[in-house]
């Protein structure tokens, strides 16, 4: 989907995605020190809004007009002020210029291979020595073992090809695999009891070296 095509989808309901972290970004990211942040492909900002509520000064990039205005508006509606610098551009062209990074996040990108390669190495090629590169998205595997997610195969892939498209990086890896994430049933309430379902995503988190 190009730009005009997610456009079209943020200004079609209220949010596409939940106003709250995604639950492994929390998880993997909410014990890190707070610095400067880079939330790249930030979509309606739910991650980049919460590591701001969490002291961290975020550069939030994302190619869809629509989505970042609706981030500025759960910005302006927050209680307190929160550092966020929202950028419309390019995952695959935008340049941090000299600014370096202690976190570099990619959560939920769809590219295909190439484009997809390029964007990890600008993400990881912002970060400082020691900074922390986290990556989030559908496994290959969501597609016949999991639930929701894209249905084009190609753009989805796995942790280790995520580690090959950084090849040549110097880096330390602290995890990387096909984690589950359980979702609820369409209609069901976790309360009740009622069921969930599994999908499967590659999680990549390296420390730059």
């Amino acid at each position: 989907m190009d730009a005009h095509a997610w456009d079209e989808r943020y200004a079609a309901t209220g949010l596409v995605w939940s106003a709250t972290p995604n639950q492994l970004v929390a998880a993997e990211v909410g014990a890190l020190a707070p610095g400067r942040a880079l939330d790249l492909a930030c979509g309606e900002g739910r991650n980049a809004l919460w590591l701001a509520a969490r002291g961290w000064r975020v550069t939030a990039v994302d190619f869809s007009r629509v989505a970042l205005d609706k981030a500025e508006a759960l910005q302006q509606r927050h209680p307190e002020p929160l550092d966020v610098t929202w950028v419309h551009a390019d995952a695959l062209t935008w340049d941090a210029g000299s600014t370096t990074y202690d976190l570099a996040l990619l959560a939920y990108l769809q590219l295909s291979a190439d484009d997809r390669r390029t964007a990890v190495r600008r993400a990881f090629l912002t970060l400082r020595p020691g900074g922390t590169f986290f990556l989030v998205a559908h496994d290959s595997t969501n597609l016949t073992e999991g639930t929701g997610g894209p249905s084009d195969p190609t753009v989805l892939f796995t942790a280790e090809e995520v580690l090959a498209d950084l090849d040549g990086e110097r880096f330390e890896v602290e995890r990387a695999e096909r984690v589950a994430r359980e979702v609820a049933e369409p209609g069901s309430h976790r309360h009740t009891g009622d069921g969930t379902r599994t999908a499967w995503d590659a999680v990549v988190r390296l420390v730059c070296t």
